[in-house]
Order: structure tokens, then C-alpha cells, then sequence
């Protein structure tokens, strides 16, 4: 069928939805259902369905379908809209009508493929892609196809070695994605971070995304290239600062870099960025000890917790603090409100017996001893001043075996030594 010489109302009423003509538009749209003829219409109908304008195109592709039953492309356009419209049932009845003998049937099978992804049915759909892999082994769209769906399930192998298939075909790009980048983001994701550098470093500037930027700057730490990994995450961070995910990486490639100022400030201002990033919150914490700065430790540990009372990393990291800051009513304060978790780090019961015998309240030092000592029988931190413990309050017997524990590992401690013989001389 020839298109009109005319200029069609199909392509007034785009004009008039440029200019925001909403009613004029609507207008026009209805002519051309009447007007317009075929070729045009269905030219429309992938116009408007580009735009969004499902609802629309959806009418244009039904009015066509009903002239033409025989065009399954029709159908899968159709199967297309409803997937976008959450309409399974109709989406699933427009492919089953597509046989396999039909010319629209490998497109059939990669909507098909889309809407059992969309249903979280993966095997099915990874099954529709090499059903159409069989038929048209060497279809890019086919591939692409393939190499989406295993990079999205994380099996990059596979997903890579479809990726470099296509751009063997000479494909460096499909749907505007840049196949070199996902290369590299691929392997990165695998943590063969040599082969990711080499694909990631190729990439041309006008093709460097955000996300992409940051897997160059994660690459670079992951091979401990701190300066490249400060220079790729500063770029970044200059050119998108609201980035949230770069802040603790910079930070961490500065730190490793000795930059320990630079990098508390870097945390901070991803604190600014993301204030809810309990992670964040920590590293500052960390970086503030190591500038001797532990009240602002203190006060980045807290602010960490007020966010997540239940992080219990955070809270173990500040019990750690107020004990060596021998801060023993503050660390009795917090710790004791974790104790009765199942999955509480021992540490913790440690942390309270020492704040406990510090404060002089030898029954509740006891407690905690008793319920770490099973976790710390080769951690000669832990024995000696447990045993000192057991000693004072009466309990030789658990003295000696804790002493015993000791020597163990620390066998050359001559005073210990000594001691243990005196014991074994009464009977222990």
C-alpha cells in the first residue's frame, strides 16, 4: 500500500503533540484511524509506542490485526505493549497465536524471553533465547539478546564470550550499549579484574558513563593502583558529586595511599551525599582513630547507630573504643543491650568482663568471663588477665587451665612459667 503524498494526519497529530496541542492531538489521532492508510498507520503505531503512548498505539496495532490476521508482527507488537502493561495473560496469548513456521516467530520467541524475565521464570526464558539461538545462530539481535540475559543472571562467561561474538561481526554497539563496557564491567563482576582494566582503559571518553567510570576506579583498587583508582573516582566525583557509591571507595584508595586526612574529609563529604550510609559512617569513624581524633570517632560511631540501632559492627567497633578509652560506663551502657542476641560477636562479652572488673562489679565480670572463655582459649590477650581474674576470686582450678591455655601459645613467658610449676607442685 502507498503512503499518501499528503502530509497524513498520523504525522499532524505528532506535530501537534510537539507543541503540546494535547485536545488538537487527540483530534488528529482519531482522523487518522479513519484516514491514514495502512502502511502509515502501523508507521504510527511504532512511533507513538517509542513515545509511550501504549494505549494508542495498542488501538492502531488491534484495528490492524483485526484486517490482517495472517501478520504475526502485529501480535508481537501487541505481546510488547502488554508485557509493558503488566497484562501477562494477554501477552502470553498474543505469542502462543505466533507458530513456529511463521516469519515473526524468532521475534515471538525473544518477547517471550522478556516477559518470562519480567515473571522471574528464568529458565524458560533462558530456554526461548536458545530456541532462537538454534534458528539464528549468528541474529545479533539474537546474541545481544543472550549476552543481556547472562549478564544479568552473573553468568559473565557466557555473557562475554556472546558480547565478543558480535564485536567479531564487527558490532561494537547494540541499543546503545557500548559492548566493550559491558566486556569490562563483566569481568569486573567476576573478579578478573587484569582482563576488566584492559577492556575498561579502551573505552572511548563519549562512552564513559558514570557507572561505567566507577568499575574502572573499583578495578584500580582491586590492583591496588591507588593513584589511578584517586584519579578515575575524583573525575567522577567531579562529574557527578551526588555519585554516592564513589565516597568510600576514594576514601579507602587514600587511606591506602597514606592520605589520611584527605580521605576522612572525602567520607564526610559522601556523608553529605548519602547520610543514611551506615558503612560510610564507620570507615569515617575508623579514619578519625587514626588522626587521633577519638571523640569524633565516637560521635561518627554513634551517628552510625542512630541509623541502625541493630548494627551490630558499628556497636562492637564502639564498645572497642570505650574500652580503650577505659570509657567503662559507656561501654556497659551500649554492649549490655546486645548480649542476649543469638548471633552476638563474643568480643562483646569480653568488652563487658573487662568494663565489669574495671568498675570493681566482680559478679557481673564473672558472667562474662565464663560466656567467653569458650571463644578465646588460644588468644593470649584474653588468657592472661583471665587468669588473674580466676585467681583473685578464688577459682584456682579454672586459673590453672586458663594459665595452661596460655603457655600454649605463649610458652616463653618464664613468669607464667613459673607459675604454672608452683601450682603443679599444690596439685593442680
Amino acid at each position: 500500500m502507498a503512503v499518501s503524498e499528503a502530509t497524513s494526519y498520523s504525522e499532524q497529530m505528532l506535530d501537534a503533540l510537539q507543541s503540546g496541542q494535547v485536545d488538537e492531538a487527540n483530534k488528529l489521532y482519531a482522523w487518522a484511524l479513519r484516514k491514514d492508510d495502512d502502511d502509515t498507520l502501523y508507521n504510527f503505531a511504532e512511533q507513538l509506542y517509542g513515545l509511550g503512548f501504549n494505549k494508542k498505539a495498542q488501538r492502531i496495532y488491534e484495528q490492524l490485526l483485526k484486517k490482517y490476521p495472517d501478520e504475526d508482527q502485529l501480535r508481537t507488537s501487541l505481546a510488547d505493549i502488554a508485557i509493558d502493561e503488566n497484562d501477562i495473560d494477554a501477552a502470553t496469548n498474543y505469542l502462543d497465536a505466533v507458530k513456529p513456521e511463521s516469519d515473526a516467530y524468532l521475534e515471538s520467541l525473544l518477547v517471550a524471553a522478556d516477559l518470562y524475565q519480567s515473571e522471574e521464570l528464568f529458565e524458560v526464558s533462558e530456554q526461548k533465547l536458545l530456541t532462537a539461538a538454534r534458528i539464528a545462530p549468528t541474529e545479533p539481535v539474537v546474541m545481544f539478546a543472550l549476552g543481556e540475559f547472562y549478564f544479568m543472571m552473573r553468568e559473565y562467561q557466557k555473557a562475554i564470550d556472546y558480547y565478543l561474538a558480535l564485536i567479531k561481526q564487527g558490532i561494537p554497539k547494540m541499543e546503545n550499549v557500548d559492548l566493550v563496557s559491558r566486556i569490562g564491567v563483566a569481568y569486573a563482576n567476576a573478579g578478573k579484574f587484569e582482563q576488566a582494566v584492559g577492556y575498561l582503559e579502551q573505552i572511548h571518553e563519549g562512552d564513559m558513563t558514570p557507572d561505567v567510570r566507577f568499575q574502572l576506579g573499583f578495578v584500580y583498587t582491586q590492583l591496588k593502583d591507588n593513584q589511578k583508582a584517586i584519579r578515575t573516582f575524583e573525575q567522577l566525583r567531579e562529574e557527578d558529586p551526588s555519585y554516592a557509591s564513589l565516597y568510600p571507595y576514594l576514601a579507602h584508595a587514600l587511606t591506602d595511599d597514606n592520605q589520611i586526612e584527605e580521605a576522612y574529609k572525602v567520607a564526610q563529604e559522601g556523608l553529605s551525599v548519602d547520610e543514611y550510609n551506615q558503612d560510610l559512617f564507620a570507615q569515617a569513624a575508623n579514619l578519625a582513630l587514626r588522626l587521633k581524633e577519638n571523640d569524633t570517632a565516637i560521635d561518627d560511631f554513634r551517628r552510625g547507630l542512630a541509623l541502625d540501632p541493630d548494627n551490630q559492627t558499628l556497636m562492637l567497633q564502639l564498645s572497642n573504643l570505650y574500652v580503650q578509652e577505659e570509657n567503662d560506663i559507656a561501654n556497659v551502657d551500649l554492649a549490655s543491650q546486645y548480649v542476649q542476641n543469638d548471633q552476638v560477636d563474643p568480643q562483646v562479652y569480653w568488652n563487658l568482663a573487662v568494663s565489669y572488673v574495671r568498675l570493681e562489679d566482680d559478679e557481673q565480670a564473672l558472667t562474662y568471663y565464663e560466656a567467653a572463655r569458650p571463644y578465646f582459649t588460644d588468644n593470649v590477650d584474653f588468657l592472661k588477665p583471665a587468669f588473674y581474674f580466676y585467681r583473685e576470686q578464688g577459682q584456682v582450678e579454672t586459673a590453672v587451665s586458663l594459665l595452661r591455655d596460655y603457655l600454649k601459645v605463649q610458652p616463653d613467658d618464664v613468669e607464667m612459667v613459673a607459675a604454672l610449676e608452683d601450682y603443679e607442685d599444690q596439685g593442680y
